[in-house]
C-alpha cells in the first residue's frame, strides 16, 4: 500500500511540475516588439572588422585593422552611418528582410514554421529581436564592409514561378574598384548563396579578404526554461576537431576551442530545432573567428581568401548560407558532420538509430503519437529478456527476505559474520543480489537517448499528438486518446473549433490548452485517488451514525405521507 502511494504521489508531483510548465509558457511576457527590418547597427554595436592571420600583401597595413580599431578610411559611398533601406525577398519558404547597409540579412522568416508562442505568425529566425543577422564584408583598404551602404535595383522581389532569384546589390570604391553583394534564393531551399564579386578598375593587382558571419546576442529563447534548457550559441565543424561546440561565454572569455585555419567544414549558430550554418566549399582555405562586439552580442565568422585580382579583372567568392530547421536528411547533404547540430549529447550513438527507427514507423503510422507510443513498445519488447530476469531475481530475493532479516537478527553487532552468512545464502538459493538492477540500469541510457530525440527533433515540434490528417497505413482517421470519456473530448473539440473560428489561421491543435486539460484530469483523478488511500471511508460506520438513521426515518416518512395523500385524491 505504501509502495502504491508514493508511486501515485511521485505521478501527481509530474503533473504538477508539468501543469506549471505550460502555464508558464502560456502567460509570459509577450517579447518587445522591433520594427520589422530596423537595421542592426547601433551605438553599441563595435565597428571593428574581423582581421585574417595573414593580411592581403598589396593593401597592407590598412588591411588587417587589429580587433577593437576603428577603420581609419571612411566607407565607400560616406555611408557607414545611418539607416539603410530594405530589400524583402520572397520564396515559397522564406521571407527575407535585406538591408542596403552592408547587405546584411536582418530578418528572415520561415514560411512552414510557427512561431512558439503565437501559431498563427510563422517562425522568424534572423531577427533585430535578438540582434541576429547575417553579414559580410571585404577586408582590405577601402573595400566594403557590413557597414557600407550599398545600392539595390528593387525593394521587393518575388520567387514567382521561377525557379531561383537573384539579388544584387552595389557599391564602389573611391580607388574605382566595384563592388557586388549578390544572393542567390531557390525554391523549396533554405540555403542562400552568397557571392562577392569584385571588378579591378585600378591600374594594380588587388587582393583581399571575405568574411562572413553570424552575430546575435545571449539572450534566451521564448519558453526555455529551467526545466527545459537546450543550447544555445556557436558551433565549428572541422575534420581536425569534429564538432566543437562555442558558447556565448567561452566567446566572452576569449577561448578558441577549436581550429583556426582549415580547408574544411563550416560554422554555424545553434538553437533549439534551427540553425543557421555558413558552409565554405570544401578545399576552399579558411579561418574561423569568434568575437565580442559589445555587452551581451557575439559573432562568429569564416574568413576566406580571394585570389588576387590583377588590373581590369573580375574576382569572385560565392560561400552558401543554410538558415532553417535542423532537418537531418537536408543536413546531411549540405556537408560533412552538418547533422551534429541535432546534439544528442553523449548518447549520439544511441539516439541516432533511434530516431531513424523512429521516423519508418512514422512512415507506417502517420502520426508522431503512435510512433512514439509503439517505437516505445518495441523497445520494451526487445528489453523483455532483461526486464523477466529481473523480476525473477526480485522475486527469488523477495522469497529469502524473512531468512535475510534472522540474519540480520542474529548477527546484529558483527558485520564481517554478517556479510558472509548473506553470502553464503545468496550462493544457496542461486541469487545475484544486482540481478534485479543491473538489467534496470542497461535500460537507463536509452530511454534517455529517447527522451533527448523527443526533445530534438523539429519534426515533432508543433506536431499533435492523438490526431491525424491521414490514419495508420494511408487511411483516413482520428486517433482518440485512449481511455478518454466521450463528454470531454466533445467539449474540448467544441473549444478548439471556437478558438479557430475566433483567431483566423491559428492552429486547431492548442497544445497548451490540451495540456492543460489533460493534466487537471489527470491530477483530479490522482487526487481522489489518494484521498481515497490517505482516509478509507468506513460506510457501516456511516450507516449506522444516528444522523444517517434520523435522514433515512424522514424520507422513510416522507415517502409513506405521498402515498397516502395519493390515495385520498383518487377516484
Amino acid at each position: 500500500m505504501d509502495t502504491q502511494r508514493l508511486i501515485l504521489l511521485i505521478i501527481f508531483s509530474f503533473s504538477l511540475l508539468m501543469l506549471w510548465e505550460a502555464w508558464q509558457r502560456e502567460n509570459q511576457p509577450p517579447p518587445a516588439a522591433t520594427q520589422p527590418g530596423a537595421p542592426m547597427g547601433s551605438t553599441d554595436e563595435a565597428v571593428d572588422l574581423p582581421a585574417p592571420s595573414a593580411p592581403p600583401a598589396a593593401t597592407a597595413p590598412a588591411a588587417s585593422p587589429a580587433p577593437g580599431a576603428v577603420p581609419s578610411t571612411p566607407a565607400p559611398d560616406g555611408a557607414s552611418a545611418g539607416q539603410g533601406t530594405t530589400v524583402r525577398v520572397e520564396t515559397d519558404v522564406i521571407i527575407a528582410d535585406i538591408s542596403t547597409i552592408g547587405g546584411d540579412i536582418v530578418r528572415l522568416e520561415l514560411r512552414d514554421h510557427k512561431d512558439t508562442a503565437d501559431k498563427r505568425r510563422n517562425l522568424v529566425l534572423l531577427s533585430p529581436e535578438f540582434r541576429y543577422a547575417a553579414q559580410s564584408g571585404l577586408i582590405g583598404g577601402n573595400l566594403p564592409n557590413h557597414k557600407t551602404r550599398f545600392t539595390a535595383a528593387a525593394d521587393r522581389y518575388e520567387l514567382g514561378d521561377r525557379d531561383s532569384i537573384e539579388v544584387r546589390l552595389e557599391a564602389t570604391t573611391p580607388e574605382g574598384v566595384q563592388v557586388a553583394k549578390i544572393l542567390t534564393f531557390r525554391r523549396g531551399s533554405y540555403v542562400i548563396d552568397v557571392t562577392k564579386e569584385l571588378t579591378n578598375k585600378g591600374s594594380t593587382p588587388l587582393e583581399a579578404h571575405a568574411y562572413f558571419q553570424l552575430t546575435r546576442n545571449d539572450k534566451s529563447l521564448p519558453g526555455d526554461t529551467y526545466l527545459l534548457q537546450t543550447y544555445t550559441g556557436f558551433a565549428v565543424y572541422s575534420e581536425q576537431d569534429k564538432y566543437v561546440k562555442v558558447s556565448f561565454s567561452d566567446v566572452e572569455k576569449g577561448k578558441t576551442p577549436f581550429t583556426k585555419n582549415a580547408d574544411n567544414g563550416w560554422l554555424a549558430m545553434i538553437q533549439h530545432y534551427f540553425v543557421s550554418a555558413i558552409i565554405p566549399p570544401p578545399g576552399t582555405a579558411r579561418e574561423y573567428y569568434t568575437r565580442r562586439l559589445a555587452e551581451g552580442l557575439y559573432s562568429a565568422g569564416v574568413i576566406v581568401p580571394l585570389a588576387p585580382i590583377a588590373a581590369g579583372g573580375t574576382g569572385r567568392v560565392s560561400v552558401p548560407l543554410y538558415a532553417g530547421p535542423q532537418d537531418v536528411a537536408q543536413l546531411e547533404k549540405l556537408a560533412p558532420g552538418l547533422e551534429l547540430v541535432v546534439d544528442y549529447g553523449w548518447l549520439t550513438i544511441l539516439a541516432a538509430p533511434i530516431f531513424w527507427l523512429l521516423q519508418w514507423i512514422h512512415q507506417l503510422a502517420g502520426n508522431w503519437g503512435v510512433a512514439i507510443i509503439l517505437l516505445t513498445v518495441l523497445i520494451k519488447a526487445v528489453f523483455y529478456p532483461l526486464s523477466a530476469a529481473s523480476y525473477k531475481s526480485m522475486a527469488r530475493m523477495k522469497k529469502v527476505t524473512p531468512r535475510l532479516m534472522k540474519l540480520r537478527e542474529q548477527y546484529a553487532n558483527d558485520r564481517t559474520k554478517l556479510n558472509q552468512a548473506m553470502m553464503e545464502l545468496y550462493k544457496e538459493e542461486k541469487i545475484n543480489p544486482l540481478g534485479g538492477c543491473l538489467p534496470i540500469v542497461v535500460q537507463i541510457p536509452v530511454f534517455i537517448a529517447l527522451y533527448w530525440v523527443l526533445l530534438g527533433s523539429v519534426e515533432l515540434r508543433h506536431a499533435p499528438f492523438f490526431r491525424m490528417d491521414r490514419g495508420p497505413f494511408g487511411t483516413g482517421s482520428v486517433v482518440r486518446a485512449p481511455g478518454a470519456r466521450d463528454g470531454v473530448d466533445d467539449r474540448a473539440d467544441q473549444d478548439e473549433s471556437d478558438a479557430a473560428r475566433s483567431g483566423a489561421g491559428e492552429d486547431h491543435d492548442d497544445h497548451a490548452v490540451r495540456l492543460r486539460r489533460d493534466v487537471l484530469l489527470l491530477s483530479g483523478r490522482l487526487g481522489a485517488v489518494l484521498a481515497r488511500e490517505q482516509h478509507p471511508v468506513d460506510r457501516a460506520a456511516v450507516a449506522d451514525h444516528p444522523h444517517a438513521r434520523q435522514r433515512r426515518e424522514e424520507a422513510a416518512g416522507g415517502g409513506e405521507a405521498v402515498r397516502r395523500g395519493a390515495k385520498s385524491v383518487a377516484p
